[in-house]
């Protein structure tokens, strides 16, 4: 029995590691595949497994982009470094819209999270990603640098839409930054760095404020879910970075839409069954 639930939350990892960096909700996902696995009111459907799962994918951005992240690089010029830390307090200053109305609305946004609710968001901003690439103009800022703290307070304002479960967090920050004139490539660069302070801080928030003990097994769990999900995750980002290179967003927006209308059916299903 215990190797089947080391089965399940490495499933789960893999999953959390696709869908996290990809604009498609990895809440949607996990909310299907749990109710696959009948695993949705248990240890693996809590909000503690499904947000602390997250750092391992966390992990991998701090893996991938660790040079780039580090203002103390001995390898860099006095300019690169002063360029690292600017890109830090834009990060941090784009964030605190989100850290505050997050702290405000998390328990009442948990919630949100059913299927209706995801399947919505999902269709939503599925139709916006094809709304916008049809009418996506040449991008006035191409590289970190040329990022202006205006312009990075407005993506986090956008990021502040994703505590609605089914939005996706980098779904949200690439759609506003693309909306106010960034790259692709760009906007989802700049979505990886913000998910470091705003999913590390939601994680903590979710191991203190949870009353749920963990027993033994299921930190092992937990922590074969984080390890999963940051190998994965190595593969995902760097599948999206060349994926934007030469082709748009749409793709993931009829994605969304599909996966919405399923999620919706399942929750359908459920409740007639559950009737």
């Amino acid at each position: 029995m215990q190797f089947i639930e080391f089965l399940k939350s490495v499933f789960l990892g893999i999953v959390e590691g696709i869908t996290e960096w990809l604009p498609i909700s990895s809440t949607g996902h996990m909310i299907v595949v749990n109710d696959l696995m009948g695993t949705d009111t248990g240890f693996f459907g809590s909000q503690l497994y499904l947000y602390v799962i997250q750092l391992g994918a966390i992990l991998a951005i701090a893996t991938l982009y660790f040079k780039k992240l580090n203002p103390f690089s001995p390898s860099k010029t006095v300019k690169e470094k002063k360029d690292t830390w600017q890109m830090w307090f834009k990060v941090i200053i784009a964030c605190i819209p989100a850290a505050v109305i997050g702290l405000l609305l998390n328990d009442f946004m948990d919630t949100f999270s059913t299927p209706n609710v995801v399947g919505a968001m999902l269709i939503i901003y599925g139709i916006a990603f094809i709304f916008i690439e049809k009418r996506h103009k040449k991008p006035t800022v191409t590289s970190m640098e040329g990022m202006s703290y205006k312009t990075a307070i407005l993506i986090g304002l956008f990021q502040v839409l994703s505590i609605v479960p089914g939005t996706s967090r980098s779904g949200a920050t690439i759609l506003g930054a693309m909306l106010v004139g960034t790259s692709r490539g760009i906007a989802a660069e700049f979505s990886f760095f913000l998910a470091i302070p705003v999913m590390v801080g939601v994680s903590f928030l979710k191991i203190v404020t949870n009353d749920y003990i963990m027993t033994a097994p299921e930190w092992g769990l937990l922590l074969t879910g984080m390890v999963t999900a940051y190998i994965v995750s190595m593969a995902s980002v760097k599948f999206l970075v060349n994926y934007v290179r030469n082709h748009d967003f749409k793709v993931f927006g009829w994605y969304r839409i599909v996966l919405g209308i399923i999620v919706i059916a399942f929750g359908a299903i459920k409740m007639i069954l559950g009737a």
